[in-house]
């Protein structure tokens, strides 16, 4: 390895202790006698102090061409500085340039001037750089390990699917065609099918982390065309036994990255609340409790953009469960209830005013699916090896499904969900 410390690593305590560090030139300054470097690598940033009459000439010369954005390796002394940044600074004593800057930065890493997003997402590479975007991103990886962290600890699964299908996997025209060996084919919209497939085969209790797909003409700050879902699906379950797993899961999240990214979360100026518990209400009290509150809307509507912000206030709730919604609503596959077909056992989870999270208890009995698929303008034709799947004794299921970058926009109070997507796939947008 090219460094034996990142940045962050270099303490005050460590003081005469040799170090080596690699980065990218983040600043300089040049104050006559000395000439003052501050690398910046993932973890943060370390500055390197050359003193022009003590160092090598070479070294020296280096130090005084180098750019932003040059990558370096550099080893030296580290000495403790109360006027240095963090307390600390390396004194070096070789220096050398790995990675040399050729053409004019697009915009300035360090954010002294603010730069549009669509030119950090045209650069991509370089906005990666920027030390909240690299903040934004190790939240994210926290954010999917406690996911597979707590559902391991539930007892599920890890399973894999295909994301090239032969149907549509949750009806509708909403689906990119692909071109499969002369037969049409379509990318997923959802693992939904399978992770049940995979419970009734024996499975029990899986989760996933997958890409999806929707060919949504939308251009909203809310929505991608190519989304991560974090899926869970258990077997010889309910309604109930879902939502306390999504609770348990979510909560276990929530408390996971504010513990162990505190940092991070303080660079991008975000905090984290952890519920004990989430209150749950019915579809029908969100409705009621959005009029009373002046904002008018009908039974048997999906939310709004506008109508799921201002939830929270009318609910008096961060984050909760939406239960109990009307059948027509939702996904052909969700379980109507006994007491009143038009509402299913489906549920939201809402958070700081966006819809975080979705699931519902499946149907597994093949003759009410095919109703079902009738009731929502599909042709069970289509979904034939699906239905059939539950003609061998299939228990009853439930599951639910997180978005990615829906949570990391809330997480990290996001403006823009293209920015929780490494490289995102909008309506307009394919490279990088």
């Amino acid at each position: 390895m090219m460094r034996t410390h990142y940045a962050a690593d270099v303490k005050p305590s460590m003081d005469g202790k040799t170090v080596t560090v690699a980065g990218w030139t983040h600043e300089t300054r040049d104050l006559g006698g000395l000439e003052f470097v501050i690398l910046r690598d993932r973890s943060g940033l370390v500055q390197i102090t050359v003193k022009k009459k003590e160092a090598d000439a070479k070294l020296v010369e280096i130090a005084k061409k180098l750019v932003k954005e040059t990558a370096i390796v550099c080893t030296g002394v580290v000495k403790s500085s109360k006027m240095a940044p963090g307390g600390v600074e390396i004194i070096p004593s070789e220096m050398s340039v790995v990675g040399e800057v050729f053409k004019t930065v697009p915009f300035e890493v360090t954010g002294k001037v603010p730069a549009d997003l669509d030119v950090r997402l045209d650069n991509r590479f370089i906005d990666l750089r920027r030390i909240e975007t690299n903040a934004l991103f190790r939240i994210r990886s926290e954010t999917m390990r406690a996911f597979r962290a707590s559902c391991e600890a539930q007892g599920c699964q890890e399973i894999t699917t295909p994301v090239l299908v032969s149907s549509s996997t949750e009806g509708g025209a909403d689906v990119f065609r692909v071109d499969y060996f002369g037969k049409e084919a379509f990318l997923a919209q959802s693992p939904q099918l399978y992770k049940q497939l995979a419970v009734i085969g024996g499975m029990d209790r899986v989760f996933m982390v997958s890409p999806v797909f929707r060919a949504e003409k939308h251009n909203t700050t809310q929505h991608l065309n190519e989304v991560t879902q974090m899926d869970v699906e258990l077997g010889f379950a309910d309604e109930e036994d879902a939502l306390a797993a999504l609770e348990k899961t979510f909560i276990d999240i929530l408390a996971d990255v504010s513990k162990t990214r505190a940092a991070e979360l303080k660079t991008l100026g975000a905090s984290i609340t952890v519920p004990k518990s989430l209150k749950r209400f019915t579809y029908a009290q969100a409705v009621d409790a959005l009029n009373d509150a002046g904002f008018p809307m009908e039974w048997g509507s999906d939310f709004s953009k506008e109508a799921e912000a201002r939830i929270p206030d009318a609910l008096g709730a961060e984050a909760f469960f939406i239960t109990r919604w009307p059948t027509k609503a939702r996904a052909f596959y969700s379980m109507p209830s006994e007491a009143d077909p038009e509402i299913c056992l489906a549920y939201d989870l809402v958070y700081r005013g966006v819809e975080v999270a979705s699931g519902a208890q499946r149907i597994h009995e093949p003759e009410l699916l095919v109703k079902q698929l009738k009731y929502h303008g599909l042709r069970p034709s289509n979904f034939e090896r699906y239905v059939d799947a539950f003609r061998y004794g299939a228990p009853p299921h439930a599951g639910w499904s997180i978005g990615c970058e829906r949570l990391l926009m809330q997480l990290c109070n996001l403006k823009n969900i293209r920015e929780a997507a490494l490289f995102p796939r909008d309506r307009v947008r394919l490279t990088p």
